[in-house]
């Protein structure tokens, strides 16, 4: 089991996207996002190169580590190792979570997307720290999200398992109480903070359901 302290830093994981983030940098947003208080980072830049990838990482590190907040890196077990990041998230295409925690140092983190209780029941098994799970609304920052599981969907998730649960999929800061009542651990947005015109702002929004 993870730390409450690695938990509460989960409320919030801020996915990066380079196209929504334009004409900003993915770092630029991310410092904004940072100094709102998102306590936590996922690198994930689909078809960027293995060496753009390691220099954005080795950037996002030095942003994550001077915020005290958490570093993973989307898929790339590899990079995330190199950039010292504090975890990993994999998906049904990705390595397995026993053959990344059979790898991977003391107190390396892995995520693992699930949106079937069996599935994310299975994924714990192997060792697993957290689980993401969505799509729960519709979304347009990823094409193969399948069926939408809505917040129903989340909650029998959030029941079958005892580690931290965390949404994505369309997730507004207006929709953040409704997933907060879940029991749902946290929130990992793409665009609503990519895309915001003041990321700090869009970060404090999302967390404040959190903290009630």
């Amino acid at each position: 089991m993870i730390s409450a302290d690695v938990e509460e830093r989960l409320r919030l994981v801020v996915v990066t996207d380079a196209p929504l983030a334009a004409p900003r940098t993915v770092e630029e947003v991310v410092a904004r996002a940072l100094e709102g208080g998102a306590r936590a980072v996922q690198l994930r830049n689909k078809g960027d190169s293995a060496g753009d990838i390691l220099a954005l990482g080795r950037t996002l590190r030095t942003l994550t580590r001077a915020a005290g907040a958490l570093l993973f890196v989307n898929d790339r077990l590899d990079v995330a190792l190199a950039v010292d990041a504090d975890g990993v998230h994999v998906g049904p295409e990705d390595l397995p979570v026993a053959a990344v925690r059979a790898v991977s140092p003391p107190g390396f983190l892995v995520g693992r997307s699930a949106r079937d209780p069996d599935v994310a029941r299975r994924a714990v098994r192997e060792g697993a720290d957290y689980i993401g799970c969505g799509s729960v609304y519709p979304t347009s920052t990823k094409t193969d999200v399948g069926d939408i599981i809505g917040l129903e969907g989340l909650g029998r998730v959030v029941e079958s398992v005892e580690v931290p649960v965390l949404a994505i999929g369309g997730i507004t800061a207006e929709r953040a109480s409704d997933v907060a009542a879940t029991g749902a651990a946290g929130i990992a947005a793409v665009g609503a903070v990519m895309r915001a015109a003041d990321p700090a702002a869009a970060a404090r929004a999302f967390l404040a359901p959190f903290h009630r």
